[in-house]
This record gives C-alpha cells, sequence and structure tokens, in this order.
C-alpha cells in the first residue's frame, strides 16, 4: 500500500504545474508533505465546486506556512490500483513539522475548514516526511 501512495504522491508532484497559478509554483519542498483528499456531499454540483474551490485557494494564498501547494481532482482512471472516488486532493509542503503544526491553527486555516466543512462528507489526510538520502 505505501508503494501506491508514494507513487500518488510523486503522480501529484510531476503534473502540479498544470492547471497552478505560476505565482504559487516554487521549488516542492520534501521537508514535510501534508496531503488531503476530499469527498463532497454533492460532487456534481456546480455551486458547491465553485464555493470549495473559492474557499481553498483563498486559504491558500494567504497562509502563512505553506511552502507549495497543489490542488487536484481524479482523472480517469486506467488502472484497478488507482482509487479516484475522492472529488479533491491537496497537497502541501512545510519546512518542518512545526511549521505544519502551526498552519493547523492559523487563522485561514481554521476560516477555511468552517466555510467549507459542510461541503464535505468525507476528509482523509496523510502527512509524511521525506527520507533522508
Amino acid at each position: 500500500m505505501k508503494k501506491y501512495f508514494y507513487i500518488l504522491i510523486l503522480s501529484a508532484i510531476s503534473i502540479s504545474a498544470y492547471g497552478q497559478e505560476e505565482n504559487n509554483m516554487r521549488n516542492f519542498d520534501p521537508t514535510f508533505v501534508h496531503t488531503v483528499f476530499f469527498w463532497l456531499n454533492n460532487p456534481d454540483n456546480a455551486t458547491d465546486r465553485t464555493k470549495f474551490e473559492t474557499s481553498l485557494k483563498k486559504f491558500l494564498d494567504t497562509s502563512l506556512y505553506t511552502n507549495t501547494n497543489f490542488i487536484g481532482k481524479p482523472p480517469a482512471a486506467t488502472r484497478d490500483v488507482v482509487d479516484g472516488s475522492f472529488t479533491y486532493s491537496l497537497v502541501v509542503s512545510f519546512e518542518s513539522a512545526e511549521a505544519q503544526q502551526k498552519y493547523q491553527v492559523e487563522k485561514a486555516h481554521l476560516l477555511f475548514i468552517e466555510e467549507s466543512k459542510d461541503l464535505w462528507s468525507k476528509v482523509i489526510v496523510y502527512d509524511s516526511m521525506g527520507i533522508q538520502q
């Protein structure tokens, strides 16, 4: 299972430039990676999707602690090992575990949760730290 998680992370990183604004793109920091998958209550509702995306982008634009970020949607799955059941994914990197802890309680993050929590039915988070080379 770990192998597939790493493949997912590497895939997200490799396509992170697609659909992202250039001014938000910085060199990927592998020190601490926070990966979040969201399942919206009404994934086919355009209003809900717009509200979620707007709130998420506003949050990421104002976060004091994120180094890099990627917002994604599942592509059409071509293999059985690909889980495309989520509505959105978010991959965020931090310079340290301490920065990630500060992010958890920062005003921008808490506002995003308050604005969007009624839109999702499920959230799964995977945190990982880079291995020493």
